[in-house]
C-alpha cells in the first residue's frame, strides 16, 4: 500500500462526489452505515452535502483517507453534543473501500480520530456497530469497551434485522 495520508474534508464538487462513491459502494458491500441497498447516488450526496456543511460550522470533522487522488477511507467525529456533554464525541460512518479493507485504513482513521477528540477536549468517545458484519473486532483491537448490544435495532442494507453493539474509550486522559 502506498502512503495514506488522513486530512479534514471540505465540500467540494469533487470531494462530494468520491464520499458519495464511497457510501454507495459501502452500502452495496452490506456496510450497516444508517443507508438501504440500492443506494441512489442523489440521496448519497444529499447526505454528505449536510454532513460537511455541519463540518464547516464546527459540529462535526469528517476525515478522509487519501492514497494519492483516490479517496480510500472516511470517518466522521461528531463534536456537537448536549450541554452537560462537552467532554464527550461520537465516532459515526467508518468506512473504508472495499479493496482496501484489511491493508490498515481503518485503524488508520479511527487513531486520527482519536487524536483529532482528544484536541478538542474530548475525554470520551462512543460508537455503535452492527452486531452482524459490523467492525467490532477493529474496535476492540483499538480499546474499545463494549456497553452492550441492543437486539434488533436496525435494518441491514440488504433486509433483515441487526443489532447494534455499544462501544465506549476514555481519551486524552494520562
Amino acid at each position: 500500500m502506498n502512503a495514506v495520508e488522513i486530512a479534514p474534508l471540505t465540500a467540494s464538487e469533487e470531494t462530494l462526489e468520491l464520499l458519495s462513491d464511497l457510501l454507495v459502494e459501502t452500502v452495496a458491500a452490506g456496510g450497516s452505515v444508517s443507508f438501504m441497498h440500492p443506494l441512489a447516488p442523489e440521496a448519497a450526496s444529499a447526505f454528505w452535502e449536510k454532513s460537511l456543511a455541519s463540518a464547516a460550522r464546527g459540529e462535526r470533522t469528517v476525515l478522509g483517507a487519501w492514497e494519492g487522488e483516490v479517496l480510500v477511507g472516511t470517518v466522521t467525529v461528531l463534536l456537537d453534543c448536549p450541554p452537560n456533554q462537552p467532554h464527550r464525541a461520537e465516532i459515526a460512518k467508518l468506512m473504508t473501500s472495499v479493496e482496501q479493507r484489511g491493508r490498515g485504513v481503518g485503524t488508520r482513521l479511527m487513531r486520527a480520530a482519536e487524536r483529532l477528540a482528544a484536541k478538542q477536549g474530548r475525554t470520551l468517545l462512543v460508537l455503535d456497530t452492527a452486531t452482524e458484519e459490523g467492525a467490532s473486532g477493529l474496535y476492540e483491537k483499538l480499546g474499545f469497551t463494549l456497553a452492550g448490544e441492543i437486539p434488533d435495532y436496525a435494518l441491514k442494507p440488504h433486509g433483515g434485522l441487526t443489532g447494534t453493539l455499544i462501544y465506549w474509550k476514555r481519551i486524552g486522559t494520562s
